[in-house]
């Protein structure tokens, strides 16, 4: 998917392309590197170069990006007297290494700017003031030593510490969040450059809350904004594209799929209105870089909440300006600028590359909006379609690695798996009784079985992972089997002393009525790392056999495998696997995991953080497609559907307020223009609504207002229909005369593309 996720970006106004380098991914063990395959840096930086872009290298290493252990292979962990990210020998020494492997890789292939390569800037470390402080008299030293290291390393390039309001010289400090554009305190040096490393697109999803987006028309604010106040010569988008955790890469309680609301969505599908205001954006701010990067403006009061900056004219070159009202009332405001008249609606910015003409405002957006829509092409909604394998529940006497205290869990696993079971043998002398068991957990999940019974199962949520399992349990006379799956959704990515975290089962207590409480911790407990069915693998392509499968039944049982066979959907829409149908678990294809599945984890409103998961048809074949689940909870399978994910309808809404697109805007008799255009192979096939005059809402709700063009349908069919693409002016003249006079008029069309 690169060189098409690059050219889109590129399309879109994009020139550099910003991207961590994940040391988990890149040295799995001590000294043994990877950079095959998806892991093939070069590749992708030698991608970006190809089609005339920058690269930006944040190495980090430490990367947080909402990656499992923030980056770090957890074989860290391991390091004798090690602490992560401070003034500690172990820690700079591997970290050290790492840094210097990668940086040495882009100077032997070139990559470097200073070698005319594409990359013009690296990163060291990653927002660490924000936990410098619990490192007490560690942390300073360390941010010096991290300087100094990347430095010494000679190359050529500038190195930038995000977060880091006192990044040592030369070392350029730079901010990340939504309002950079308010809140960045500025470059700590005057002969450093103002960056802003990450502007949020959206935000973050984790299972049980809801989806945070942001408007286009606020970002683009926000990107206007900083240029003028804060002399921005450099935003990048965070993220531009979205992506998919795929397997197990997604840190603890984060969905699989990360910023789909990106201009570029997950499956690499351009995302409107915001794809195309940002190219309006960066069209518009262009046309201005001669005057910006000339000259430091002058500000010129406009109004109370109303200012200008004007860029050139104390020089006597071309002059540029940007008008920014900062009010968030919900009126127009009027201003005067250079003896001409202005409407700025509220917070929003107006750029002017001649100091005269509107080319784009922030609020007012011109482009068109688009609609994702699944549409299902396979249902695995036969029972003979499926087989089955159960997940065996170990016994205490089968396990191998045995302890007297119950031991913290990802020690135990090093993050080769989810799973860690905890077993124990309980005699009961005397016939059978009914006590209760409470088990504290501290994360994530937790499912108890007595004699391989379910009888308790519990999670956290994000932030606030422990929780107690409680349940009465009936032990009968003789050996009892107590068995804990305890489950993490991916290990921690942020705060200071990661190596220090624990996870899994706590403590474990039973209370009988007459006997009172006992506490089990410091008991012999047996212990199997992961689940027989990952031992055996049995979702690979080539090891899918060595399981005993039987046919789907009826029964349905808690920790059960599922196999099925697909053909891949005709064509080259994207293409997704709806779970809405299960519990919690992972799936595969082909032996590639497509990530972790959580859907009985609902949000506030009492809907799964997530229900269709990607499956890049780069996994799969043209036929006999191999889909394995692994279901921790009782999930129903046949209701499994494999979906395509296509654009099926495009919209579009201007004012006579709008200003032209900007490619347009040297041409005489410049009009706001509705454009529309479907994706490659599609045309519009259908005028689902069309309205020159008053309509109401916008593209999300719509309905004709008082005053409407009765022929606005017909004029835009004749336009449109059969077309990929189509435009019509904002003019009374193109539809036959002004439907009501003295009344500001919008044209708002919504079409269907097939």
């Amino acid at each position: 998917m690169w060189p098409s996720l690059i050219s889109k970006a590129k399309e879109g106004g994009i020139d550099v392309i910003e991207t961590y380098v994940f040391w988990n991914l890149h040295e799995p063990q001590p000294g043994q590197y990877d950079f095959s395959g998806r892991r093939d840096i070069v590749a992708f930086i030698k991608q970006i170069q190809a089609q005339g872009l920058y690269a930006c290298l944040r190495i980090g290493p430490y990367i947080e990006a909402e990656w499992t252990y923030g980056g770090f292979p957890f074989w860290l962990h391991d390091v004798p007297g090690i602490v992560y990210r401070s003034d500690n020998e172990p820690f700079k020494f591997y970290m050290q290494n790492f840094t210097t492997k990668i940086v040495n890789l882009m100077k032997l292939e070139g990559l470097y700017a200073s070698q005319g390569g594409p990359i013009i800037l690296s990163q060291i470390e990653n927002e660490y003031q924000n936990k410098e402080k619990s490192f007490g008299e560690k942390g300073p030293p360390y941010v010096l030593w991290a300087a100094k290291m990347a430095v010494e390393l000679e190359t050529g390039v500038p190195w930038i510490m995000c977060k880091q309001d006192d990044a040592p010289d030369p070392i350029i400090n730079t901010c990340n969040g939504r309002t950079c554009g308010e809140t960045f305190k500025g470059p700590n040096s005057p002969n450093k450059p103002s960056i802003w490393t990450e502007n949020w697109t959206s935000f973050y999803q984790v299972y049980g809350e809801n989806a945070i987006n942001r408007s286009a028309e606020e970002m683009a604010y926000q990107v206007a904004l900083f240029i003028a106040r804060k002399n921005g010569t450099y935003i990048n988008y965070y993220m531009y594209h979205g992506g998919t955790n795929f397997g197990r890469s997604a840190a603890e309680f984060m969905i699989t799929s990360y910023y789909d609301q990106a201009p570029l969505d997950e499956y690499g599908l351009i995302s409107q209105p915001k794809w195309g205001h940002f190219k309006e954006l960066h069209a518009a701010v262009k046309l201005c870089s001669e005057n910006i990067l000339s000259t430091f403006p002058t500000m010129h009061s406009l109004g109370p909440l109303q200012e200008a900056y004007v860029y050139g004219e104390d020089s006597g070159t071309k002059c540029s300006a940007l008008l920014v009202n900062t009010d968030h009332s919900y009126r127009n405001i009027t201003v005067q600028f250079r003896n001409l008249t202005y409407q700025l609606p509220p917070k929003s910015i107006s750029i002017l590359p001649d100091c005269k003409t509107v080319v784009f405002n922030t609020a007012k957006v011109s482009t068109q909006f688009n609609t994702r829509t699944p549409t299902t092409v396979f249902k695995f909604d036969r029972a003979e379609k499926w087989e089955q394998f159960h997940e065996v529940i170990p016994r205490f006497d089968a396990t191998t690695v045995r302890s007297q205290t119950l031991l913290e869990q990802t020690n135990t696993t090093k993050d080769v798996s989810d799973y860690l079971w905890y077993t124990a043998s309980l005699k009961q002398e005397s016939e059978e009784q009914k006590v209760k068991l409470s088990v504290k957990s501290l994360g994530h999940v937790l499912h108890a079985f007595v004699n391989g019974h379910l009888v308790g199962y519990g999670h956290g949520q994000f932030r606030k992972t422990s929780f107690l399992v409680e349940s009465t349990v009936s032990l009968n006379k003789g050996k009892n089997e107590i068995s804990f799956l305890s489950a993490t959704v991916g290990l921690p990515n942020s705060g200071a002393f990661l190596e220090r975290r624990s996870l899994g089962v706590h403590s474990v207590m039973i209370q009988n009525g007459n006997r009172g409480l006992k506490n089990f911790t410091d008991f012999s407990w047996g212990y199997q790392v992961g689940l027989l069915g990952e031992k055996l693998q049995i979702y690979s392509s080539e090891r899918t056999k060595s399981a005993n499968w039987s046919r789907l039944d009826s029964s349905k049982q808690q920790l059960t495998w599922y196999k099925s066979i697909f053909d891949a959907p005709k064509g080259d829409d994207p293409v997704t696997l709806n779970l809405g149908s299960m519990g919690k678990g992972e799936a595969w294809v082909n032996g590639q995991s497509i990530g972790r599945f959580w859907l009985s984890f609902h949000t506030p409103q009492g809907v799964p953080s997530q229900t269709w998961y990607n499956v890049p048809r780069s996994f799969l074949k043209s036929k006999d497609n191999v889909l394995v689940l692994f279901e921790e909870e009782i999930g129903n399978p046949l209701g499994i559907t494999i979906d395509i994910i296509s654009i099926t309808k495009v919209c579009a809404h201007v004012t006579n307020s709008n200003p032209p697109l900007v490619n347009s805007w040297r041409k005489h008799g410049r009009r706001p223009k509705v454009q529309l255009s479907c994706p490659p192979r599609r045309k519009i096939s259908k005028i689902l609504f069309a309205s020159f005059g008053n309509p109401i809402g916008d593209c999300d709700d719509y309905d004709i207002g008082l005053c409407h063009s009765s022929n606005s349908k017909a004029i835009v069919e004749k336009a449109c229909l059969g077309k990929s693409k189509c435009t019509i002016a904002h003019s009374s003249k193109k539809f036959g005369g002004d439907p009501c006079p003295g009344i500001s008029k919008s044209l708002l069309v919504d079409v269907q593309c097939k």
